[in-house]
């Protein structure tokens, strides 16, 4: 079975990467760089601080301790576990890749911390304020979903390395930092309306 499931990672990810063209080429790239979102990153912060007002400035504290969970749990926890090799240096299989501009990451790459973290944030809007930022919130995981098929489009990871940080690190995590803020929010914050 698990002989079945890593064939079927390599022929998603053949299959993806292999659809490729210049327009795309360009796109994907911008989608997983790391300063591109900057703009997007702003928008949402000041539509936070519109709708949410005063219960905007926990919840975005709460992002960066959301985010470092998540990336630290991803780089630091599951990358020096597997060590399974990025697509883009495994042996037999990195030559078969369409790569952009060179870019390959690094060494290994289970799993993606571009995946935990746009999915973590997106699931941390989902439990936590999905009411009051209902078309953001479905923005979002549009937005994660296309960072992470960015991120197997650039052959830097394979269709498992995006899903299983999903699974395993985002619906928690976004779960648990939804909950701390709503217990902050009705602790410190109730009293204020």
């Amino acid at each position: 079975m698990l002989e079945f499931l890593e064939e079927l990672d390599k022929k998603i990810l053949i299959f993806i990467n292999g659809h490729h063209n210049t327009f795309f080429d360009v796109f994907m790239y911008w989608c997983s760089g790391l300063y591109s979102w900057v703009p997007f990153y702003i928008l949402l912060v000041i539509i936070l601080g519109f709708k949410l007002k005063w219960k905007a400035l926990p919840f975005v504290l709460l992002v960066a301790l959301l985010l470092t969970i998540s990336d630290q749990m991803a780089s630091s926890v599951f990358k020096p576990i597997f060590h399974r090799f990025r697509p883009s240096h495994e042996p037999g299989l990195e030559n078969l890749l369409h790569y952009v501009n060179n870019y390959r990451g690094g060494m290994y790459g289970f799993v993606s911390s571009h995946a935990a973290n746009t999915f973590s944030l997106a699931f941390y809007f989902f439990f936590a304020v999905r009411k009051q930022l209902p078309k953001i919130t479905v923005l979002l995981f549009f937005w994660a979903a296309l960072v992470a098929y960015s991120r197997v489009y650039l052959g830097v990871h394979y269709p498992s390395d995006v899903i299983v940080p999903i699974i395993c690190i985002a619906i928690l995590n976004g779960f648990i930092i939804a909950k701390l803020y709503l217990f902050i929010i009705k602790k410190y914050y109730s009293k204020q309306e």
